[in-house]
């Protein structure tokens, strides 16, 4: 099963549209996670529209029609493999021992805020993936969104995408 994991696009705040690369994974993917601060519900629209499944949550810049439409916390068991979706988790110090209390039960949460990509295992063995932001790149030197596939109950070939520079709006 062939995952695609993106985080805070911001449109159309931060760009025109989600970049080609990233359109172009979405036939590609089983599931897409998104962890929120879509900013638009025409983004919304247009993975539900394209994606096989999608789970998604709403950020703090997610307004009232989003909030309607998404989860704060989303779950599901892909293949065997426990995922969590949120928007923040708050500070990177002590975040591994934050994510477990909250999410014992989990094997990997997904979460965005910060648009920093984020890949690391806490002792417990639960996996925190922040894929970045496909558009908004902050204090970053790439645009980013990662990809992973679940196989017989384990999650593999994580990898984090950098999008090529785009044209300034």
């Amino acid at each position: 099963m062939r995952l695609l994991l993106m985080s805070d696009t911001h449109l159309p705040k931060r760009a025109k549209s989600l970049p080609a690369p990233l359109l172009a994974e979405l036939p590609h993917a089983d599931v897409v996670l998104h962890a929120g601060d879509w900013v638009d519900a025409d983004t919304l629209d247009l993975l539900e529209a394209r994606c096989r499944r999608l789970v998604g949550v709403y950020g703090n810049n997610d307004g009232p029609e989003l909030r309607a439409r998404l989860p704060e916390v989303a779950y599901a068991e892909l293949e065997g493999v426990r995922f969590g979706v949120i928007h923040e988790t708050g500070a990177k110090q002590g975040r591994e021992q934050r994510c477990v209390a909250r999410f014992p039960d989990l094997d990997v949460l997904v979460f965005g805020h910060s648009h920093i990509p984020w890949d690391t295992t806490a002792p417990t063995g639960l996996r925190l993936l922040n894929p970045g932001s496909p558009t908004d790149r902050r204090r970053q030197p790439h645009c980013t969104y990662m990809t992973a596939t679940v196989t017989e109950g384990l999650l593999t070939d994580v990898e984090l995408h950098r999008l090529p520079p785009r044209a300034p709006r």
